[in-house]
């Protein structure tokens, strides 16, 4: 879904007005509806955090456009269609960019379509590019595809050799890669580069440590 839907969809349901979620927030109502009008490339890390606590929403939905709603509120995983995936250590491993693609672990994961389970796997990540969306020690949940939709997070690979976790973003003939910390400068890449970034799969869910 559409975040932007999805945020006018949550206020919605909960009957919540965009001067009351703009309160919560803490800003105008004007903003708000930016927000749900697709416009949430510039929000501030704090100001995620406060829209999900205010729609009772899990932070991980604004990077995967799924709803979910707060950990605490979760509905447990049906016991059906909960495989062992492997957990790799870094994303060129869990890929097979670099020889080292033994996984370190094993996590039970519901996959609703049985017979794609061996598109899912799990990453470790390391570094703060995707904070406080991603934190460094989390894991990510990643179905291995070649191609995602504009505005999605995605495992990508640049030159064949360097395998990160971006906000893909499309325009034109340009493609961006885009960190949610702000203190990360996007990468962009015009004309004939784009054929320097490679899309390997698409972040569906993420385990944050409780440490």
């Amino acid at each position: 879904m559409d975040i932007g839907k999805m945020i006018n969809q949550r206020r919605t349901e909960l009957k919540l007005t965009l001067e009351q979620v703009g309160q919560a927030v803490g800003v105008g109502k004007s903003t708000v509806k930016k927000w749900e009008d697709g416009y949430i490339s510039n929000m501030r890390r704090d100001k995620i955090a406060l829209l999900a606590k205010v729609l009772k929403m899990n932070p991980v939905s604004f990077i995967t456009g799924e709803f979910k709603e707060e950990e605490d509120q979760a509905t447990p995983l049906p016991q059906t269609n909960v495989f062992m995936r492997p957990v790799y250590d870094s994303i060129s491993a869990g890929f097979g960019v670099i020889a080292q693609d033994v996984p370190v672990d094993y996590m039970p994961t519901y996959i609703t379509c049985p017979s794609e389970q061996d598109k899912y796997i799990w990453i470790n990540v390391h570094g703060d590019s995707m904070s406080p969306l991603i934190d460094d020690g989390s894991k990510i949940l990643i179905k291995k595809q070649t191609s995602v939709d504009s505005g999605q997070i995605a495992a990508v690979l640049v030159d064949d050799e360097e395998a990160v976790v971006k906000k893909v973003l499309y325009n034109d003939n340009t493609v961006e890669l885009h960190s949610v910390n702000p203190y990360y400068p996007p990468r962009v890449f015009k004309n004939n580069d784009v054929t320097r970034v490679q899309i390997l799969g698409l972040v569906k869910e993420v385990s944050k440590s409780l440490q």
